[in-house]
């Protein structure tokens, strides 16, 4: 038997972008939030995207806000062995510094970013029509 249901499986897709049906302004899929849920150590991520494997617990979920000492630590190079992010929406800042529940605090503390990505809100995150962003 397979499980698979055309309409709800499109649907969380396009739920999943933003631009799905949603009663709630504004709503975005957050993935920094979705990785610190439902893989706190990063494990998954360490599996599948083999450039980020010497980083440490849920760092891996936000590479770019690493000091550049923790990436070259780990072997990695933004823009180079691993992208930079396009953009990030200010929403995934407040989950950037956490970790996952019952864990100890965020090593980075309250440093911020090495590299701070354009920044985007609204309907502008997802389709901007500026040439120069």
């Amino acid at each position: 038997k397979v499980d698979y249901d055309v309409c709800s499986n499109y649907g969380n897709w396009l739920y999943s972008a933003g631009i799905g049906n949603d009663p709630r302004d504004n709503r975005k899929f957050n993935m920094i939030k979705q990785g610190l849920d439902y893989d706190g150590n990063g494990d998954y991520v360490r599996l599948w995207v083999p450039e980020l494997r010497g980083i440490k617990g849920a760092d891996i979920h936000t590479p770019w806000a690493l000091t550049s000492a923790a990436l070259s630590q780990a072997g990695v190079t933004l823009s180079e062995t691993y992208p930079q992010p396009v953009v990030t929406a200010p929403e995934w800042s407040r989950h950037i510094n956490q970790r996952p529940q019952g864990r100890s605090p965020h090593p980075r503390g309250s440093r911020g970013p090495a590299h701070t990505p354009v920044q985007r809100t609204g309907i502008d995150f997802y389709f901007s029509r500026k040439k120069d962003a």
